[in-house]
């Protein structure tokens, strides 16, 4: 793959720069009455202005033209037919079969994985609804109270991102927690507030070997055994590891994994695991078996509602023309900031309380994805890649950081999310909470002038302090209500929005090497920290010395 100072239009989009140095939007705004309608499209029920962007109708025909000797229409059919895009694992990628409709047809290696996608959700719900129900007791005949998913990365971030915004759907008798942190505290924080008899663990690894999932799971698993497990119990069974498992685990602890003999060996009963392929990636997974803990809190008809949204998005990702299409042209604007402009971060600020998530979810798929340095070929590549992604919810946020957003010396591309509907509301405070949204992202784009400042009566020595220089680009996404069919076209909309910037880039989106090596030297130094002896010093001299200072203070504990 060439890189990008070799395609036709990047010399073009690099003189335009120059040009943007001086793009003003009161001007943009002045000269075309109808900016606003022109740059902004629908998709699926996302209504999407980008009319506050640095951005004019002639930098966008440059970014198509772009796309189209990138030969994204080419590689988005690749995708979804299956192809092994992720050329570095020989894998499909394939997330977008996790929601096809049922007479899709998907092909593997000779095999339609559709049906298999159906009879996982299939089996997904009839858990799910023995759990909603009552029908699943824990092992002393009490209905299950509380869900706990322990899992991490893209077991994790995924479903409890998309849970807690769901919440206004949850079962109310279902309480759910979601375990990641090995640090100790995250499981023992969340157990006292749990009742062993009545709580469904769902251990969330693909290969069941992740170090720190299993760390939690055997955890937990101590936890229920010391609680509900009589010392001369005639049931109690041994893994063979040694450790004590039964019936009462098989009650307790469900799978979300692929690794048969390995949940059969930790206690949990191998018809309760809930598998899902390769050819899915972690963080974009749970619209999968992975989601699993989300399906038992929202029900699995509300669960359809959010693969239908992901569905609906990916029909308009696949057919939709570049200038119409709601991913390719945040994309694009994105190349637009991060390549053209220098942008180095995106923040992403959703005034819903319930999207509290959201940002750290589209760090982990934006920037796992696309944080590369070299092309699919192995090549270094010599321009920058995925930004720096960050946000938090609402007038959160407006009281935190926003002081930079507005008036420092580096300019952030902002996405906002609001909502016309709520999913509560008291007083009117969601008027105020979206009066807020359009006042920030007017005020990013237009300032106050030091004259403004002036006419205002200011004392002259504040005028500098109080002046706005305007000109911060934002996109705002706007739709009906935080339902899951609008959740899921979300999501979609950002992952498709990542797809095509690595095609632009020239990188693999669906690998993730860049996390091995830490993973690696972990293992060697967690073996290190549990000798009876002092390891010889094997690393650089600082880490030496941590570890030694470590250990002197662990053991005087």
């Amino acid at each position: 793959m060439p890189q990008l100072a070799d395609t036709p239009s990047w010399p073009g989009l690099m003189h335009q720069a120059e040009v943007a140095d001086r793009a003003d939007l009161r001007s943009y705004f002045a000269n075309d009455p109808n900016r606003a309608s022109s740059f902004t499209i629908t998709s699926g029920e996302l209504r999407i202005d980008y009319s506050k962007q640095l951005i004019t109708e002639h930098n966008l025909k440059s970014l198509y033209a772009l796309a189209n000797e990138r030969e994204l229409e080419a590689k988005i059919g690749a995708m979804f037919r299956g192809e092994p895009i992720n050329v570095t694992e020989k894998r499909s990628v394939l997330h977008t079969a996790l929601r096809a409709a049922p007479d899709r047809e998907i092909v593997v290696d000779g095999h339609n994985v559709v049906p298999d996608v159906h009879q996982v959700l299939t089996d997904m719900a009839a858990l799910s609804d023995r759990v909603r129900s009552g029908d699943w007791k824990g092992s002393t005949g009490k209905p299950i109270e509380a869900v706990v998913n322990i899992g991490i990365g893209g077991s994790d971030l995924g479903p409890l991102m998309a849970t807690r915004a769901l919440q206004a759907y949850a079962h109310p008798q279902l309480r759910t927690y979601f375990v990641s942190n090995v640090d100790p505290t995250h499981l023992l924080d969340t157990l006292k507030t749990l009742n062993p008899e009545t709580t469904l663990f769902v251990i969330a690894s693909k290969s069941f070997t992740t170090q720190e999932t299993l760390a939690n799971a055997r955890a937990a698993r101590q936890w229920v055994l010391d609680h509900l497990m009589e010392t001369d119990d005639p049931n109690v069974e041994t893994a063979d590891n040694g450790d004590v498992v039964g019936p009462i685990v098989a009650r307790h602890f469900v799978a979300v994994s692929t690794n048969g003999p390995e949940v059969s060996a930790f206690g949990i009963d191998t018809a309760n695991m809930f598998g899902f392929w390769d050819w899915v990636g972690g963080r974009y997974s749970f619209d999968s078996a992975v989601g699993l803990t989300l399906m038992i809190s929202i029900g699995a008809e509300n669960f359809h509602q959010l693969l239908a949204g992901f569905q609906t998005m990916d029909e308009h990702f696949r057919t939709t023309p570049w200038e119409r299409n709601g991913p390719v042209l945040a994309a694009l604007i994105g190349i637009w900031n991060r390549n053209v402009l220098g942008l180095e971060t995106h923040a992403v600020l959703p005034y819903s309380q319930h999207l509290d998530r959201f940002p750290a979810y589209l760090q982990q798929l934006d920037m796992e994805s696309n944080g590369k340095s070299v092309t699919v070929d192995g090549n270094p590549v010599d321009y920058h890649t995925g930004p720096i992604v960050w946000g938090e919810p609402g007038t959160n946020g407006q009281h935190a950081f926003y002081q930079l957003i507005h008036q420092g010396t580096s300019v952030v591309p902002c996405d906002f999310i609001g909502f016309c509907q709520p999913a509560d509301d008291v007083g009117g405070q969601h008027d105020l909470l979206m009066a807020n949204m359009f006042a920030q992202a007017e005020a990013l784009a237009f300032g106050k002038s030091s004259a403004e400042v002036a006419e205002d009566g200011v004392d002259s020595e504040l005028v500098p302090h109080r002046t706005f220089a305007g000109n911060r680009p934002s996109t705002t996404i706007l739709a009906p209500a935080l339902t899951p069919l609008v959740l899921g076209q979300l999501v979609a909309f950002y992952e498709h929005k990542v797809f095509t910037q690595g095609v632009i880039w020239g990188v693999n989106s669906f690998d993730q090497w860049g996390v091995e090596l830490g993973k690696v030297l972990a293992n060697r130094i967690a073996s290190e920290l549990q000798a009876s002896e002092p390891a010889p010093e094997s690393h650089d001299s600082s880490t030496n010395a941590l570890i030694a200072h470590y250990l002197s203070h662990r053991a005087g504990q």
